[in-house]
């Protein structure tokens, strides 16, 4: 049988698998950092399948698949945490099918799915390894959401000589049926704002004894907004979001504070324009602040958090190439996400390429923004997850004589 028509028959195959398996993880979601029921699932799973599972510090881990043939090392990677969003029991249009178990935490991102994704294309590519040479590792990221798994995930794989990684996100601005493949960034990088505003707190009777870092915070904001649309290139764009500002009490309105604290987020694809923008932050946030006597603390968590996403030429080259011999109308171009990945980290030990996989289905109710309570999956998607994957891992590493 052809290499397409294996694939296309197994994805039939275990559809059945593919669903119960990312029922069973949206039930049972937990947060970053404390998913060990959620990896001693995927471990048993794993075990099934003989292959060895080689620890990582924390709830991560990755397994080794060996074609017993000389040939290159492909990363498959899956995230595996959920979020602490309160999940509501209907989605866009209707009751769900499936809900979270656990109070106040969901699968709001689609990581169940990564996972059921990557699970049954272990067991396609164990049970098919004659297809292929060289090797697959199976990587499950600890903590994506929270950045608490690459490090030490990074660190195991540092020993292996990876040629190259791939990876999947289900996402909800694109149908069931597309895949995006794009060359270079797809993904934001990430930089976190964490600012304290420190001036001196007193009695609001008399405000000239004190000094009101309310006012400066009020100011910066307002300095951001016109920095933004003046000091920044605007063919690279950066967006500001900003997420919270406290400073005081409602319950003592005679009372100002000694502080005020914003924190939000800068999101960007160019990595110079995302370092520029962090600077544009800081100055503006120190001169404003001394302005008005005031002075800033810029915290631990104030730092750039995540690269872009950046998929590298070649393989996003052959990977469209590889989904067109399979699903030839499936492929759609110029699709980027605002949002972060710690996927971006993976290029820093072998050229990487992560594909979007749609997820929208509007009969179904599916394709609420993602980190939503109404966030749900089409569960047709899983099975163009696994046929993207699969069909990439085969053509990278097929054999000479292979068809």
């Amino acid at each position: 049988m052809l290499i397409n028509d294996l694939i296309l028959k197994s994805s039939k195959d275990y559809e059945d698998y593919l669903i119960k398996t990312r029922n069973y993880l949206h039930k049972n979601p937990e947060l970053s950092g404390k998913e060990t029921n959620t990896s001693n699932f995927l471990k048993r799973e794993i075990s099934k399948l003989d292959l060895k599972i080689h620890e990582v510090d924390g709830t991560g881990f990755y397994a080794v698949l060996d074609s017993g043939r000389k040939g290159k090392v492909l990363g498959l990677r899956s995230d595996i945490d959920a979020l602490p969003i309160q999940e509501n029991e209907r989605n866009l249009s209707k009751k769900r099918l499936i809900y979270s178990n656990n109070k106040g935490i969901m699968h709001a991102c689609g990581h169940d799915g990564h996972m059921a994704i990557l699970l049954a294309t272990a067991k396609f590519l164990v049970k098919n390894k004659d297809k292929i040479n060289g090797k697959v590792i199976f990587i499950f990221e600890e903590g994506e959401e929270q950045g608490t798994g690459i490090e030490s995930m990074l660190k195991s794989l540092e020993k292996i000589d990876i040629d190259a990684f791939y990876g999947n996100h289900l996402t909800s601005f694109m149908d069931t049926g597309q895949i995006s493949m794009d060359q270079g960034p797809v993904m934001a990088g990430c930089a976190v704002l964490s600012i304290n505003i420190i001036g001196k707190g007193g009695h609001g009777s008399r405000p000239d004894l004190s000094i009101n870092p309310i006012f400066a915070a009020s100011n910066i904001l307002n300095g951001l907004t016109t920095a933004w649309s003046n000091q920044l290139d605007v063919t690279k764009t950066v967006t500001l979001g900003v997420g919270s500002i406290n400073g005081g009490s409602y319950l003592a309105p005679n009372v100002i504070p000694d502080k005020v604290k914003i924190t939000g987020t800068l999101r960007f694809f160019d990595m110079n324009e995302g370092k520029k923008s962090m600077e544009v932050v800081e100055n503006i946030c120190n001169l404003t602040a001394k302005a008005h006597n005031c002075r800033v603390e810029f915290d631990k968590l104030h730092r750039i958090a995540a690269y872009p996403v950046n998929n590298d030429n070649e393989l996003a080259k052959n990977g469209q190439q590889a989904i067109k011999e399979i699903l030839p109308n499936s492929i759609v171009k110029d699709k980027k996400w605002f949002a972060s990945e710690s996927f971006s980290r993976y290029s820093e030990l072998a050229p990487s390429l992560f594909s979007f996989i749609g997820t929208r289905n509007k009969d179904l109710g599916s394709g609420a923004e993602h980190h939503n309570e109404y966030f749900d999956i089409d569960d047709k998607s899983l099975i163009y997850g696994f046929i993207a994957t699969s069909k990439f891992a085969v053509n990278y590493l097929k054999g000479e004589n292979d068809g």
